[in-house]
């Protein structure tokens, strides 16, 4: 990992993934801590880059149309407990799940929105299962 890649990773870790948890907490009343696989995406400056954009924003966007109310409010406050981040190699891999509070995300975050899901993807699930 050079340089660059370091700043990076520190930015997301004391800005932008504090920043999006906190701006769940304004969606739903509650910060949901992020879990990033870290090694995952370490030596990938594109894959850094697009991680916000990619994941945590489709998230929020898609936590703001599940929030409307407040039975959806709850149900994501209940419901949800962490979300775990991964970076995988090829859009082919990406995998989207949520089971037991955890909704894990696995993008290809070097391939931008097409490595990403929707956040419609991401509101269906969620939807579906809280």
């Amino acid at each position: 990992m050079g340089l660059n890649e370091k700043r990076k990773v520190k930015e997301l870790q004391d800005v932008t993934l504090p920043g999006r948890s906190k701006e769940i907490e304004e969606i739903c009343g509650k910060a949901i801590p992020y879990e990033v696989d870290w090694p995952s995406v370490q030596d990938s400056a594109e894959a850094l880059n697009f991680m916000d954009n990619v994941s945590c924003h489709r998230l929020n966007m898609a936590l703001r149309m599940i929030c409307q109310d407040d039975m959806g409010k709850e149900a994501v406050r209940d419901g949800l407990k962490t979300i775990k981040l991964k970076n995988v190699a090829d859009k082919s891999a990406k995998k989207l799940s949520f089971a037991g509070g955890v909704l894990e995300m696995q993008c290809a975050w070097a391939q931008g929105l097409d490595g990403a899901f929707s956040d419609n993807e991401i509101r269906a699930l969620l939807t579906e299962k809280l």
